[in-house]
């Protein structure tokens, strides 16, 4: 991986700074992009770039990616993490609140994902592009339709990828969280009935670190998964597994 140059969207904090310091472990030259402008003293830490984009807004994204070609050089490994949740009563979310989150969660990753694959192709890299999707692509949660939706629409989005850019020989996949300790889960921590209930369909019975994510995409992102493409690995504390009647 040494060398590589690799874009981690949502990075300041949480899974996408985790995935960004494993990647840096393995000899990327990270590039990190999140709204928010901590992002920069991020991307330093690590010897890497750091830029401000909002990946829900298309205009800023081509900006991005412009930027960095120019500034740093080709994005060989794509890591769209980028992403957000909003939660209202299914009968009450409104059409604006609905977007907004396939904004960021499925149209940024559409446009990070070919964006990033014209230039590969066009520069005959062999890439490896990574999006975060969630155990809610299958599991549904009605407070949050718009991020299940969304969710559920990047693990199709993956395949669709992954075989549209098979013959260029760049591998598309997902990692799908379930309960990870970051910024999303405090509300759930802060409420020991709420976080009894989301362990008891946890068979590990606790809550993964955003490094054992960051370490899923290091590994997908890498020569050891050259002939893994089109998959979703959960990475659930086995979750999705878990039999009720057993």
């Amino acid at each position: 991986m040494t060398d590589r140059i690799a874009l981690i969207t949502g990075a300041a904090q949480g899974i996408g700074l985790a995935c960004a310091e494993a990647l840096a472990e393995d000899g990327c030259r990270v590039v990190l992009a999140d709204l928010k402008e901590s992002v920069t003293e991020e991307a330093a830490r690590l010897g890497g770039h750091g830029y401000v984009c909002d990946m829900g807004d298309p205009a800023q994204i081509a900006d991005l990616f412009d930027r960095i070609e120019a500034e740093v050089g080709p994005v060989s490994v794509l890591v769209n993490n980028a992403g957000i949740a909003i939660g209202a009563d299914f009968l009450e979310m409104s059409e604006a609140q609905f977007r907004k989150v396939l904004d960021v969660n499925l149209v940024g990753v559409f446009l990070a994902t070919q964006r990033a694959a014209r230039t590969m192709v066009a520069q005959g890299i062999e890439g490896a592009i990574v999006n975060m999707s969630s155990i809610n692509a299958q599991v549904a949660i009605p407070q949050i339709a718009g991020y299940c939706a969304s969710k559920g629409g990047v693990m199709q989005l993956t395949k669709v990828a992954s075989l549209a850019l098979a013959p260029h020989n760049i591998r598309v996949n997902a990692v799908g969280p379930g309960s990870i300790d970051t910024e999303m889960m405090a509300s759930v921590n802060a409420d020991p009935a709420a976080f009894d209930r989301a362990m008891s369909r946890t068979p590990l019975k606790r809550p993964g670190t955003a490094r054992e994510i960051g370490d899923v995409v290091a590994f997908l992102a890498s020569p050891k998964a050259s002939y893994v493409t089109g998959e979703t690995i959960y990475v659930d504390g086995g979750r999705l597994a878990l039999n009720y009647t057993v």
